[in-house]
């Protein structure tokens, strides 16, 4: 029996697992009729995690920009809500006094009147109880990228339209900021596009909300006794006064106020009022610089009504969204500072300054239509202008 079976084929065949009849079934072959398999193809594990991250860092940057976006919308709105209320303050008869300007600070010539006093937010009831304690004209020039700054002496013996010669800050006490931009006008002959009243008793608001200002202190000042802070005469006794080193100071808002009201220097005989108008161009110029920054910019929505807080304006948000740019574009080292002067002199028992001829000029390099001059030497009342930051 064995043997007849070993000469033919066997009908099963011995694997692995049990029997089965026939061929064993093997692996079949791909097919070759160029259809695509349904199966998915999976990405190698390096592959799948490139991609996630991937997705992630988009996602994140989506998420950035929105909420940024976001951001400065609200700050936005913070500061169009202060710049409403500080156009609010400002009488209609200041901005009938101003010269209509046609087109925007981004591309032409631009002059803005800028005036310190101790009651901005209420000018037009009680123009007569104050002067403006600073006077200074600020011109923005696109083509030159380059701001500048005059200071006018506020005893600077000048013609008043409508009353008699005067010291120039007698116009804000007699007529309010409508006033005082005529006589600034009429004198410099300069037209002035807008106006900005600064409200003193606010003003270290302002520069606190901006996280304080950094100021190049030319030469080191001691203040005189008379700007004691202190309530008793025992301690103002005893008081030296205030003091600032030369070079980068840091101030904050009470600092910075009394640094721009240093009347005396006690360290330098030669310091005037004329040299105070400098140091508040130092501390203007460092405020629209702070403003104008990326640390402010992201604060706005916590800080951006509180900006124009100790202002009264004619200015739109806009503008000031323009100047803070022009501001920014500006070469710090192309910075034009000017100052008008005259001779000192006393009528009626006041101490004045009769203008000097030479402001003529200053006033042309001002405008930029002639080179800038540094004041005479040994002349501590003499116009001129300086460059630089």
């Amino acid at each position: 029996m064995t043997r007849r079976m070993a000469t033919g084929d066997k009908p099963y065949r011995v694997y692995r697992g049990g029997r089965a009849k026939g061929k064993v079934p093997g692996i079949p072959r791909p097919e070759r009729d160029g259809r695509r398999s349904e199966r998915p193809v999976l990405l190698p594990e390096p592959g799948r995690r490139r991609l996630r991250r991937r997705t992630a860092i988009l996602l994140g940057i989506l998420l950035i920009v929105v909420l940024s976006a976001v951001w400065l919308v609200l700050g936005y709105l913070q500061v169009r809500k202060g710049v409403a209320a500080a156009n609010e303050r400002l009488d209609p008869a200041t901005q009938a006094a101003l010269t209509p300007q046609s087109g925007l600070l981004l591309n032409q010539p631009t002059t803005i009147a800028l005036f310190g006093t101790d009651h901005a937010a209420t000018v037009a009831e009680r123009a007569s109880a104050r002067r403006a304690d600073s006077i200074v004209l600020l011109r923005i020039d696109p083509r030159r990228n380059r701001l500048a700054y005059l200071s006018i002496p506020r005893d600077l013996r000048v013609d008043i339209p409508g009353h008699s010669a005067s010291k120039i800050n007698t116009a804000f006490q007699i007529g309010g900021p409508a006033l005082a931009l005529r006589t600034v006008r009429n004198f410099t002959g300069i037209p002035i596009d807008h106006v900005v009243v600064v409200d003193f008793s606010d003003f270290t608001q302002l520069v606190d909300a901006i996280g304080g200002i950094t100021i190049d202190n030319p030469r080191p000042i001691l203040s005189n006794r008379f700007d004691c802070p202190y309530p008793t005469q025992e301690r103002c006794q005893q008081w030296q006064g205030w003091r600032f080193r030369k070079g980068e100071i840091e101030l904050d808002g009470y600092r910075a106020l009394i640094y721009s009201r240093v009347r005396e220097n006690r360290l330098d005989p030669s310091d005037t009022d004329l040299t105070r108008g400098e140091r508040q161009q130092r501390v203007l110029q460092a405020i629209t610089g702070k403003i104008a920054s990326f640390g402010t910019l992201a604060r706005l929505p916590l800080v951006g009504e509180d900006l124009a807080r100790p202002l009264a304006t004619d200015l739109s948000t806009w503008e000031f969204m323009q100047l803070g740019w022009r501001k920014f574009r500006a070469d710090d080292a192309r910075t034009l500072r000017c100052r008008l002067g005259g001779e000192p002199s006393s009528y009626g028992g006041e101490s004045i300054l009769v203008p000097s001829e030479d402001n003529r000029n200053v006033i042309s390099m001002f405008l930029g239509a002639s080179a800038p001059q540094p004041p005479t030497r040994g002349q501590p009342f003499a116009p001129g202008c300086t460059v630089g930051g």
